[in-house]
């Protein structure tokens, strides 16, 4: 009984502020016993436990949205994905930008070997591969384009198929990973603690002394898409002021995605956090995990940096209109970027070569990328995920008060 009730006090904190002691503490250790390894063990485990309910909780909440699903969804799907493609390309837009007015040139020296997509068809051939791979695989290799694909067919043959009864015990499956989700996240102070720790032992932040100058364009870059641009696309849409939902979303979905550096690891948070926010489970259960896949505002942001990066070392002139068909490249491969840590950095290549940079260059610049993954790779994931959420919610109040205004009309 004693054990319930501490646990349930500890729920009852504001997980926010457990998770800045949690940061606040792993700070510390890692400063001060950074030979205590075994701190470390918590965050590689709580990452692991996200990773590994994360394609469970999609697949069985997909398919149960849509079985349940009423009418309305579509109009609120397009505007979502609208929303996801162009943020994705004014992100790119702006790191063209960015790299214009403060040039970075890097010191190329190593050398790299590792398997890139040769050209963009690659990236799309990749997604229609992963598409149609067996769903049980696609569950336990957590490929979210085949979960997404198989979770919305098996949800509309049910739709269509299945007696209420069947569907009611979909969605108590449903209910119940999403509960035991719940339960991982609690344990999310602990993993941060673990995750942070790691990274002020390794002495990760000495990275700014020598790429300071790439960091700060890239952080540069991806702080002006979180204030101002997405903002924006969210206040021309809603008419209203969208720091307070941003801010929100910032602080309990980027500060986690923060240290998970996993968009995968964050979708239970999402669901969570849009749960919170009251809006329409049908419609979140499918654009979260889609966000996931497709909205990619930080990568598309570090392609177009190193790639100008790459471009302006090597003394290739950039003019506006190959700037802009960067954009549009950085943009469409951003949506096949690799969920893993440092994914976006494996398409560089992709992009250089339509600079007629070799692979031997550019996998140099990866090389680079990796060195300040523990910034670059940490402020990219909290940027894309935080931003499903914003634009979820966006495209959800729009849908809302375009219902309200018809109906005042009519």
């Amino acid at each position: 009984m004693t054990n319930i009730s501490i646990f349930d006090k500890w729920c009852q904190m504001s997980l926010v502020l457990r998770i800045l002691g949690g940061l606040i503490i792993g700070t510390c250790l890692g400063l001060f016993v950074p030979q205590w390894n075994w701190i470390g063990v918590m965050g590689f485990t709580f990452v692991s436990a996200l990773k590994a309910i994360a394609p469970i909780l999609v697949a069985v909440l997909i398919a149960a949205s849509i079985a349940k699903a009423g009418s309305g969804l579509g109009s609120r799907f397009r505007v979502v994905i609208s929303q996801y493609m162009l943020s994705t390309f004014i992100a790119a837009m702006c790191a063209v930008v960015g790299s214009f007015l403060f040039p970075v040139t890097l010191k190329l020296s190593n050398t790299v070997d590792q398997s890139v997509p040769g050209a963009l068809s690659d990236v799309f051939s990749n997604l229609l591969s992963n598409m149609v791979t067996n769903p049980m695989v696609s569950i336990s290799e957590a490929n979210y384009i085949g979960i997404l694909f198989w979770s919305i067919l098996i949800g509309i043959a049910l739709k269509m198929k299945a007696s209420q009864q069947t569907i009611t015990v979909v969605q108590d499956i449903s209910d119940a990973t999403t509960l035991t989700v719940k339960w991982v996240i609690e344990f999310a102070p602990f993993g941060v603690m673990g995750l942070v720790f790691t990274s002020v032992s390794d002495g990760g932040l000495t990275v700014f002394s020598t790429y300071g100058h790439l960091v700060l364009v890239l952080i540069g870059c991806m702080l002006a898409c979180a204030l101002i641009f997405n903002p924006l696309i969210c206040f021309l849409m809603l008419r209203r002021n969208p720091y307070p939902l941003l801010f929100t979303c910032l602080k309990e979905s980027g500060i986690q995605a923060f240290f998970t550096r996993s968009s995968a690891a964050n979708i239970p948070i999402n669901i969570a956090l849009c749960k919170k926010l009251g809006l329409d489970e049908d419609f979140y259960s499918v654009s979260i995990p889609l966000g996931a896949t497709i909205n990619m505002d930080g990568a598309a942001v570090t392609i177009t940096v190193m790639t100008l990066a790459t471009a302006h070392t090597m003394g290739v002139e950039v003019t506006f209109a190959s700037a802009l068909f960067l954009s549009i490249i950085a943009t469409l491969a951003a949506c096949g970027t690799s969920g893993v840590a440092g994914g976006s950095l494996l398409l560089v290549p992709m992009a250089c070569s339509f600079f007629n940079i070799g692979s031997d260059v550019a996998m140099q610049v990866v090389a680079i990328g990796f060195i300040i993954g523990v910034i670059q790779d940490s402020l990219e994931t909290a940027l894309n995920s935080s931003s499903d959420v914003f634009f979820t919610a966006t495209a959800d109040y729009y849908d809302r008060k375009k219902r309200g205004d018809n109906k005042a009309n009519s």
